[in-house]
């Protein structure tokens, strides 16, 4: 996928990512623990009302989020993928770091 998006995530002792492609509106996770992996797409297919920040901490509306409409909307809707699957997202952790390194050890 050459216009992505990648992110790092892990369930259990796995270590994996989710690579959105840009373009086509479509995302791509790979995670060895299969029920990570079921739960994060499932997830990725389905809109989500999630509380949206605004100018101040207290200033939020409720917006329904589509999680392939765009890089934002990606962004967004793993804000609440830990909450909703379990399924940590490692915003800081290397993606290339996951390829090589898929558990911890």
């Amino acid at each position: 996928m050459e216009n992505t998006y990648s992110v790092a995530v892990s369930f259990g002792n796995d270590l994996g990512y989710i690579e959105y492609d840009i373009d086509n509106k479509t995302a791509q996770v790979t995670l060895a623990n299969d029920e990570g992996k079921q739960k994060t797409e499932e997830f990725l297919k389905q809109n989500h009302d999630i509380e949206v920040p605004h100018k101040t901490l207290l200033d939020f509306t409720v917006e329904k989020i589509n999680p392939l409409e765009s890089v934002k909307s990606f962004q967004l809707a793993l804000t609440k993928l830990w909450e909703t699957t379990g399924v940590h997202v490692d915003w800081s952790r290397p993606v290339d770091y996951v390829k090589t390194h898929p558990r911890y050890e």
